[in-house]
């Protein structure tokens, strides 16, 4: 406890140092919304990385990984393919280069201002602000919950101080406030999964032995007898895919593999980090250090959270599920807190503190310059105080997120519903901004009216197919049972199965199509000199 206390301390005293000299640094809105555009690739690299892994990835879906195995590592690739290289070389360049030619401070912005729209800007601001904090609290209860835990201190006072520790630094720094820590709190999430991956690598014989000894465990009776129920489902080992078609197959290829891994390029928290460097060059220097630290990070949690049921077989006789007493994301911390040596759980602690700080002051940042920039400045007209009402943003989604976290634990809301959370929210960012991201950074002539329908398409059929349809979510948002009395539309019915399909798989190209049909139907209505100026040296 003592080396806890006193690493905790100097971890709290580089935050505050950082968010002091971030402050000081930040002297206009552009300062506080984008570091000024003037920030270091690796930097960068390591923000967008720190703030795209959260608890979710570590603890949220490692213990997923725990269920459902190596197939989880699809999702490493998409991460890695499509959330660095893709986003960094093909969107990348091209938002910060539209971006800097509209002056646009935010994603939402950078969408309105693209399309001449108010409504677009508004309408984008709004989805951040009703979903993000949902997100953000489920991160905010993960984190304040294994906290908690590690120092025997309740779950408000916790909650209570990491939540003002977060508020002083975005509030005060800003963006450069955020990706400084970002970039330390990376650091120490990097060497703390480095450590744990050569851990556990090295206790079961290097990696084809690991590897083999996970594969057998279903020749295993006891294994056997305890998957059969997950086996109904559709699992057939922690080395192979769930069955296709099967219950498993479409929650880890649909809600996990690609609302994940798709949903990563239309993520606000994300896209505007592209505006914060000052040319391609640095996106281009960005990509490999993206790369290695999204693998490290995501790669790990899903190859520890599998080869745990090697340890607990081996020791126990219960694979990993049974051995967290039936709660996914107890896995992890437990297999942690059993194998690994004491002195890490003060590492994985600051792994674990530093991945929830830096995606939930990125979070919170988000949301912030929303109210202030897009819905005060933008939308409404107010002018002269964005950057007090920013900040004043970013206190309310803070308290916002605080109290939703509070009521979860009141409720006793189980902590499994982080990497839930995390895929909803991805999905929604998905169908609601991805088409009309590609149009507005792709397609010259695409109509503002087009954008428009696409925007609204992908956002209303994304939240019916949540609330009301696909089974899992709908009966934990549990409105669906409270107007039709039953969990979801299709239960009991003969098309029950469509249940287990994830909103993106069908809100994405709703949303897509409606971009498309509705482009064809239109007249181009952006006028061709702000074209000019949208697209001068995109490429």
């Amino acid at each position: 406890m003592p080396l806890t206390i006193i690493a905790t301390v100097i971890y709290l005293f580089i935050l505050a140092s950082l968010s002091v000299y971030a402050y000081r640094g930040t002297k206009s809105t552009k300062d506080y919304m984008l570091a000024g555009r003037q920030i270091h690739p690796m930097v960068m690299a390591l923000s967008y990385g720190a703030t795209f892994i959260s608890t979710s990835a570590i603890v949220g879906f490692g213990g997923n990984a725990g269920l459902f195995g190596m197939s989880l590592l699809w999702l490493t690739f998409l991460n890695i393919f499509v959330g660095v290289f893709i986003a960094f070389l093909v969107f990348g360049k091209r938002t910060r280069q539209m971006g800097h030619n509209l002056d646009a401070h935010t994603f939402p912005e950078l969408l309105g201002v693209r399309f001449k729209s108010k409504f677009i800007q508004g309408f984008s601001a709004a989805v951040i602000l009703v979903f993000m904090p949902l997100y953000a609290a489920a991160v905010l209860k993960g984190g304040v919950g294994y906290l908690a835990t590690q120092f025997n201190i309740d779950f408000n006072v916790t909650l209570f101080f990491f939540t003002m520790i977060i508020a002083l630094y975005v509030a005060m720094g800003g963006m450069k406030g955020v990706m400084y820590t970002d970039a330390f709190q990376g650091s120490i999430m990097f060497a703390g999964m480095l450590f744990l991956l050569v851990f556990v690598y090295s206790k079961l014989g290097g990696v084809t032995n690991a590897h083999l000894a996970l594969t057998n465990l279903m020749n295993d009776p006891v294994v056997q007898e305890q998957t059969t129920k997950v086996s109904a489902n559709g699992f057939a080992g922690w080395t192979s895919m769930p069955v296709f078609n099967s219950p498993y197959w479409w929650t880890v290829v649909t809600s996990v593999v690609m609302g994940v891994g798709i949903g990563v390029l239309a993520q606000p928290q994300l896209v505007v980090r592209f505006m914060t460097v000052k040319s391609n060059r640095e996106l281009n220097r960005a990509v490999a250090s993206g790369g290695v630290f999204i693998l490290m990070m995501a790669g790990v949690a899903y190859v520890v959270g599998s080869l745990s049921n090697v340890f607990f077989v081996r020791d126990l006789g219960l694979t990993s599920v049974a051995a967290a007493g039936g709660v996914i994301d107890n896995i992890i911390p437990l297999f942690l807190k059993t194998y690994l040596p004491s002195w890490f759980n003060t590492v994985f602690m600051l792994t674990l503190m530093s991945a929830a700080m830096s995606t939930l002051s990125s979070q919170y940042h988000v949301v912030g310059t929303s109210i202030g920039r897009d819905l005060f400045e933008k939308s409404l007209g107010i002018k002269g105080h964005t950057l007090t009402i920013t900040r004043i943003g970013v206190v309310i989604s803070i308290l916002a997120s605080a109290l939703l976290a509070y009521i979860g634990n009141q409720l006793h809301l189980d902590i499994g519903l982080i990497a839930q959370a995390t895929a909803v929210f991805f999905g929604i960012c998905a169908a609601a901004f991805l088409p009309v991201y590609i149009g507005a950074l792709f397609v010259r002539r695409l109509s503002r009216k087009a954008a428009v329908i696409s925007v609204l398409t992908g956002s209303l059929s994304s939240s019916f197919w949540l609330f009301f349809v696909h089974g899992k979510n709908a009966a934990t948002i549990g409105l669906c049972q409270l107007v039709f009395g039953k969990p979801h539309l299709f239960a009991d019915t003969a098309l029950a199965k469509l249940a287990m399909v994830d909103a993106v798989v069908i809100a994405v190209p709703l949303s897509a199509l409606a971009l498309v049909v509705a482009g064809l139907l239109t007249r181009p209505d952006v006028d061709e000199l702000h074209l000019e100026k949208c697209f001068k040296g995109v490429k």
